[in-house]
């Protein structure tokens, strides 16, 4: 450390009447220094720039709302999930927008998409990919299904048979495939964006638990308001022979998506929030209205999203809000009403509901 020149100023001992700088007198006000701060005007910054990401996040709902009218809880859900490195079961009747909404997100992104038609006859190898005999290099070579990509659209998930729906398994949970012995690993980000009509059941399968709790949110899309018909009859009016995919940009990379990712990995979690979200998961194990409840993998699932949702709400700390928000798209699609309950028409969501209401929000 260098040596600094001091010049000894009037000391209290040298004049016992001065008073020393930050002393503070009884019934004087203080002519230097600084006010008292007024609660009303601090401001606080946040300890991770979520800047670029609440951008960007504006922009692809802006895009959304060129198309989409109304479902701001889907959209916000499909953001979610995305931030959160999650797939997402869209339920919903024909026609309210599931698939085009799908689709819009991926146009807002520049990344690769594809889609996948389910039907009862799709083969695994229609999905995961094949080997092929290479005549001139006289070996097999393994042409890539359409799951190699960064976001897959599953339309009608629910209509392609048990053997079909478990070549997802692998790679919904850990993003590789293994065939024919070789293991092929999928760039990130990878999202699996999947639909299914609850009402019509004939030539379906239902989807098997173990799938259904690979999916980080179940999103129910309900019918559009009256208002919210008039403008959806209204915009298509006036769209004469212009496409609704073409006035989508695309404002995002797959970079910047993954990075988005890490970044949403930083929020702030204090831990009796952890324990919060812990109260939930074990307490529909045991609600009597359930026959299952859900799993740990469960939790994890509420803690990436809630941490995802807080981002997406320009926070770096999650509250007991951003859990209860995320808590029914995350619970309602991995536990199981008891029969006696069912049939007096209780659904999931309403015990999901009455279990946050009944355990105590942390202080």
């Amino acid at each position: 450390m260098s040596e600094q020149e001091y010049t000894p100023e009037e000391t209290h001992e040298q004049n016992p009447n001065s008073v020393p700088e930050n002393t503070e007198v009884p019934g004087k006000q203080q002519e230097t220094g600084t006010a008292p701060a007024d609660p009303d005007t601090l401001e606080f910054r946040s300890r991770i720039d979520l800047s670029g990401l609440q951008t960007a996040i504006e922009q692809i709902r802006g895009e959304l709302s060129k198309v989409i009218v109304g479902q701001k809880h889907m959209i916000d859900m499909l953001i979610t999930a995305l931030l959160a490195d999650g797939h997402v079961l869209i339920e919903g009747v024909p026609g309210v927008a599931k698939t085009i909404t799908a689709k819009l997100l991926a146009k807002a992104l520049t990344v690769d998409f594809s889609r996948i038609q389910f039907t009862p006859d799709l083969m695994p190898s229609d999905i995961l990919g094949t080997s092929v005999f290479d005549l001139k290099k006289s070996e097999f070579e393994f042409k890539k299904g359409p799951v190699f990509a960064n976001m897959l659209l599953i339309d009608e998930i629910n209509r392609a048979p048990a053997k079909t729906q478990a070549a997802l398994f692998e790679v919904m949970e850990e993003r590789q495939i293994t065939m024919d012995g070789h293991r092929y690993v999928l760039e990130p980000p990878f999202i699996v964006l999947a639909t299914q009509n609850p009402v019509e059941q004939e030539g379906t399968y239902r989807l098997p638990e173990a799938q259904l709790d690979r999916f980080l949110f179940k999103v129910e899309v309900a019918y559009p308001s009256l208002e919210e018909e008039v403008e959806i009859i209204s915009r298509e009016h006036l769209l004469k022979e212009t496409k609704k995919t073409e006035k989508i940009t695309a404002f995002l990379s797959r970079e910047q998506v993954h990075t988005y990712q890490q970044l949403v990995n930083e929020i702030l979690v204090e831990p009796h929030l952890l324990r919060y979200i812990a109260e939930l998961i074990v307490n529909t194990r045991s609600n009597p209205f359930l026959y299952l409840g859900a799993s740990p993998r469960a939790s994890i699932a509420i803690l990436k999203a809630s941490k995802a949702y807080a981002a997406i709400n320009g926070r770096d700390f999650v509250t007991p809000e951003d859990i209860k928000q995320v808590a029914v798209p995350v619970l309602q699609h991995r536990i199981i009403i008891t029969p006696e309950r069912e049939m007096e028409g209780v659904t999931g969501k309403q015990v999901i509901q009455q279990i946050i209401q009944a355990v105590e929000i942390p202080r």
